[in-house]
């Protein structure tokens, strides 16, 4: 009974947003629900601090700025729901979202293998809003893999094969959700596990050491002089565990804004945690190809296709 109440307060007040239009273009997904219908935790109020979106040809490719983050739901139409679910986090750097590129068609392309995907706008780091920024994206993440596990059986979900998917800056957080799932960064009535069953990283931001950090997620999650605790908390090649989700990797060797050894880094902190993992280096591709448009990393698609099936996600 209380799970059907939570859920009816959030179509609730997805119905008010769209009656009152300040959800912005609406794309192809079902609907948009607010993350949090509790007060959003470690917020500041910012009447000042307002969402900015960048268009193309109508479509809504960038955002940032984000105060109020949501959910975006795809449910497949055209093929039948496997049960299988995926949360997408974009990236951008932590500064801004790739939500059309990294989000919306990547869900489409998850919607015709039959497996129903969640496009989270999530916060993305600033004092301005935030109490602690270095802990506002991953309560975001948190929050929405409990919503999704919790309200599995209204898409007809199996909670046993709920996974995520993030691709640069959003795979870091992808990989923060796989690595720091149990730290408790927010208080919540949910007895819910926020742990993945499995994770995709896309070109994945996943260290941030000297040695191959991308310096713009650093300096947005963690500030400009962050501490060695604080970068070695943040290195999520450091924090795996036996525990940490299977995962399936994505790098070009010829990435020059994410260094491929970001991928290769946390691929082998899974092998020595015998945590099953597969990783794919493509010679080219360079950063921020998406699903693929051309070089070899064009194919990762596919790839990622066999390995879902492998693992019993298909």
């Amino acid at each position: 009974m209380k799970k059907n109440k939570n859920l009816k307060n959030h179509l609730t007040i997805v119905i008010l947003i769209v009656t009152l239009k300040i959800t912005g273009p609406i794309y192809a997904q079902d609907k948009i629900i607010p993350l949090w219908i509790t007060p959003i935790p470690n917020a500041i109020n910012n009447a000042e601090y307002t969402e900015k979106e960048v268009l193309k040809d109508g479509i809504v490719t960038s955002v940032s700025h984000v105060s109020v983050p949501t959910l975006s739901i795809f449910t497949p139409h055209e093929t039948k729901s496997n049960g299988t679910a995926i949360l997408i986090f974009p990236g951008g750097g932590y500064s801004h979202l790739s939500i059309d590129k990294e989000g919306t068609k990547v869900a489409k392309w998850l919607n015709t293998l039959g497996i129903t995907a969640f496009v989270i706008k999530y916060r993305l780091p600033s004092d301005l809003i935030m109490k602690d920024k270095t802990i506002g994206p991953l309560q975001d993440a948190q929050e929405a893999m409990r919503f999704i596990r919790k309200n599995a059986s209204q898409w007809d979900l199996d909670s046993t094969k709920i996974g995520i998917i993030g691709f640069s800056a959003g795979g870091h957080l992808a990989s923060t959700l796989s690595t720091h799932y149990n730290d408790i960064v927010y208080k919540t009535d949910y007895s819910i596990s926020a742990r993945p069953s499995f994770s995709i990283l896309i070109y994945p931001v996943i260290s941030m050491t000297k040695e191959v950090v991308h310096k713009g997620s650093q300096t947005n999650l963690l500030g400009t002089n962050p501490s060695l605790e604080l970068i070695n908390k943040f290195s999520n090649e450091k924090t795996v565990t036996s525990d940490t989700p299977t995962a399936f990797l994505v790098h070009a060797t010829d990435d020059t804004v994410v260094p491929s050894e970001n991928s290769i880094n946390y691929y082998l902190a899974l092998k020595k945690n015998k945590i099953p993992a597969e990783l794919h280096l493509y010679e080219k591709g360079g950063h921020g190809f998406g699903l693929g448009v051309k070089d070899t990393s064009q194919f990762w698609t596919r790839d990622c296709l066999e390995w879902l099936k492998a693992n019993g996600y298909l």
